[in-house]
């Protein structure tokens, strides 16, 4: 129990690390050079010209959400001619995959796509534009975009789904860099009154695991919403899952969970995921309640339908949940699809998913040997 609080308090964590300024690159500073391996996609770009604006948008073949912005980036290409957006692949265990990806794509990628530069046997992880870009900017995950001004300065760094209107006003001579450099430094004021938060959080996490009681929890996450009224969507997410591993909390976890489920944030396939994986994960300790894993399911179903069938993670959870259910056949046609969407991924190399595969088939084939038994032994009329 404790180790799902904890892992969840540190990825919350670095989410939230992710919307403040760095201390070695932020905005206003010069954009470190462009080290690239090769461009796969439209033509080279060996430097920043001054006068032009440039996107660097960071993404993977891996990554589900990075591949839900390509066809809103090739909309921004269209819409900014003179801007130039590059897309770059970045921590590719196999960088062959990049090329084969972008064709498949075609025009729905319809900007410049490049490699970054890694060093031989180095890890994928150490590439330049890693160490250079991403990690000094404490972007710690996935897609992220810089956009660079005329004077070849970071004008903003942020998720490529929000890009648009700081873009506009880029291109348009409206953005006040200055303004926008104030209100990063005021979000990592508010970042670091967040991580003491967290720090509390943590300690009595523990508490809870040692005593199974949740009550000095619960009181402390009242506490931080109450100070912190526009983390309220975080807060209510740490809520959830204490009260979903909480004993005879079910129920108001349940209410809470549809709550979040049915607010505008139940738009977001990812966070659907993560509440309905909380709920199913294996590695979990006790196992959920009934009444949480049928909240799991109609979760997943939903994140599912928002990825339109295509993201592995997603579905791996809606398999996990079909079997928790019950739903044995769909359990195994959806775990099927998962390892079809895996291929040619980081997730392929993962043997929980054929493992999972293998459960669910022989319990399904368990459970039909016993409908067979049964009609067997049935008196007959």
């Amino acid at each position: 129990m404790i180790k799902n609080l904890i892992a969840t308090c540190a990825m919350i964590t670095v989410l939230l690390s992710q919307a403040v300024s760095a201390q070695e690159l932020t905005l206003g500073s010069k954009a470190p050079k462009l080290e690239l391996k090769k461009f796969i996609k439209g033509e080279e770009v060996k430097s920043f010209e001054k006068g032009k604006i440039y996107v660097i948008e960071l993404w993977a073949t891996w990554c589900g959400p990075c591949r839900t912005t390509i066809p809103h980036l090739t909309e921004l290409q269209k819409k900014f001619k003179d801007v130039t957006i590059i897309g770059v692949a970045i921590m590719e265990e196999d960088q062959s995959l990049v090329p084969e990806f972008v064709e498949e794509m075609g025009d729905k990628m319809n900007y410049r796509v490049a490699i970054d530069l890694v060093a031989e046997d180095a890890d994928p992880n150490e590439g330049k534009i890693v160490t250079n870009w991403m990690n000094p900017a404490e972007q710690q995950g996935i897609p992220t975009a810089f956009i660079i001004n005329g004077e070849s300065k970071i004008a903003w760094i942020g998720h490529p789904g929000e890009m648009e209107e700081p873009l506009e006003k880029i291109v348009e001579g409206k953005w006040d860099l200055v303004a926008e450099a104030k209100k990063l430094a005021d979000a990592k004021a508010i970042e670091k009154k967040m991580r003491a938060t967290f720090g509390r959080l943590q300690q009595l996490f523990k508490q809870f695991s040692d005593d199974g009681d949740p009550k000095e929890l619960l009181t402390e996450l009242d506490t931080a919403t109450t100070e912190m009224p526009d983390k309220t969507d975080i807060f209510q997410l740490f809520r959830f899952q204490v009260l979903s591993l909480a004993k005879g909390s079910a129920d108001e976890a349940v209410e809470l969970g549809t709550k979040i489920v049915e607010s505008d944030k139940g738009e977001d396939a990812m966070l659907l995921n993560n509440i309905a994986w909380f709920i199913v994960d294996p590695s979990r300790e006790t196992k959920a309640d009934p009444k949480l894993m049928k909240l799991a399911l109609k979760v997943a179903i939903k994140a599912d339908k928002l990825a339109e069938g295509e993201d592995p993670s997603i579905a791996d959870t809606l398999a996990k949940a079909y079997f928790d259910n019950g739903n044995l056949e769909n359990a195994v046609k959806t775990q099927e699809r998962v390892i079809q969407l895996a291929e040619g991924t980081r997730m392929a190399a993962d043997p929980g998913l054929k493992k999972r595969l293998r459960q669910y088939k022989k319990a399904l084939e368990a459970a039909a040997a016993k409908e067979a038994e049964g009609a067997e032994k049935a008196p007959k009329k």
